[in-house]
């Protein structure tokens, strides 16, 4: 959630997040050996498989205000699901999280919408969503992320980000300790696809751009993402190798990742890569929970990105157009954890 685009700082930092617990850092960090092994052929099994009611049973609502600045209400479960924000639909079980699209706000208000931690925390393994649907509209800042407790001394790992109709995916490393964590990459270096948007993971209260790649796939956010029936993400996160996201349209899923016995190894070039060779990942990065939300406006949808996206009039006003909202809403398969 803490990101720099190509064209504009992101949020301020909070140190707080939902379902975050409080350690004792010398005995949460995972230290590795300097000896790297590399990444191999392996296959990786399910470990927790989260759909359907899934994400009301092990997944917690946030029910604060938003520490981006969004012109948000957080719900309840109990409201958002009154109010038809989040639902499993009968159909197909996928899970809908949704912003309010009905509802009289005035300008600069806050208006209703749904953000969600997973109970379970993770060192580590191979996550991925499948999504149908993710929000879209002026003013929408979704995201689908994992952080540690004590932002940003455990680190945050952004998946899925963007706002306003931005048209591609920005994935986003925030390291907080005094642990080395770069991202490099040279001309004609095919580690990864993505753009590199900032080298330097190291983020602060005052200073959180992180290390952000630009996907070049139009299918990867946004609009694009929604016409191509959506797709899966997947970030696997290796101690000892680095940090890996791919996203493949609906048409491109590996057939390995649907037969659940993902091998990522025969995946091709991932959109990002941050490698441990230039970044600490076990000192950076742990007890990590997943996060899904969607908040609108704030520090970085708000703005100048917002002035600057081609929406109209300003990012407090679209607030008050319910119908700008039709489209907010997740429309989620399934979340898996794989190890």
């Amino acid at each position: 959630m803490h990101t720099l685009s190509k064209l504009f700082l992101a949020a301020l930092p909070f140190t707080t997040l939902v379902g975050a617990h409080h350690h004792d850092r010398s005995k949460s960090r995972h230290r590795h050996p300097s000896v790297r092994r590399q990444s191999n052929n392996r296959t990786y099994s399910v470990q927790d498989f989260y759909q359907g009611e899934d994400f009301f049973n092990d997944w917690d609502f946030f029910t604060g205000s938003d520490p981006t600045g969004g012109n948000v209400a957080y719900q309840s479960q109990s409201d958002a699901q009154s109010k038809g924000l989040a639902y499993v639909d009968d159909c197909d079980n996928s899970t809908v999280l949704a912003v309010d699209s009905t509802s009289t706000v005035p300008a600069g208000g806050n208006r209703d919408s749904v953000r969600i931690t997973s109970q379970k925390s993770y060192n580590g393994g191979l996550f991925v969503i499948d999504a149908s649907s993710m929000p879209v509209g002026c003013s929408t800042w979704p995201s689908f992320w994992t952080v540690g407790p004590n932002w940003p001394l455990a680190g945050e790992i952004d998946i899925i980000e963007g706002v306003n109709d931005q048209v591609t995916n920005q994935m986003t490393l925030h390291s907080g300790t005094n642990q080395t964590c770069n991202i490099e990459k040279t001309t004609g270096n095919s580690t990864f696809v993505g753009n590199v948007l900032g080298s330097s993971c190291y983020s602060t209260e005052t200073a959180d751009a992180g290390c952000g790649i630009e996907d070049t796939d139009t299918s990867s956010f946004g609009y694009g993402f929604n016409n191509a029936d959506g797709g899966v993400f997947a970030l696997l996160w290796d101690n000892f190798v680095g940090m890996s996201m791919w996203h493949f349209a609906r048409a491109d899923i590996p057939a390995d990742l649907t037969a659940q016995k993902p091998t990522p190894s025969t995946w091709g070039a991932p959109a990002g890569f941050w490698s441990a060779q230039s970044c600490d990942i076990s000192a950076n990065f742990f007890d990590h929970q997943m996060v899904i939300d969607t908040t609108l406006c704030g520090n970085w949808a708000g703005g100048t990105a917002y002035s600057q996206s081609g929406c109209p009039g300003t990012c407090t006003d679209m607030i008050a157009n319910a119908t700008n909202y039709v489209d907010a809403k997740w429309v989620i398969n399934y979340v898996a954890v794989f190890q």
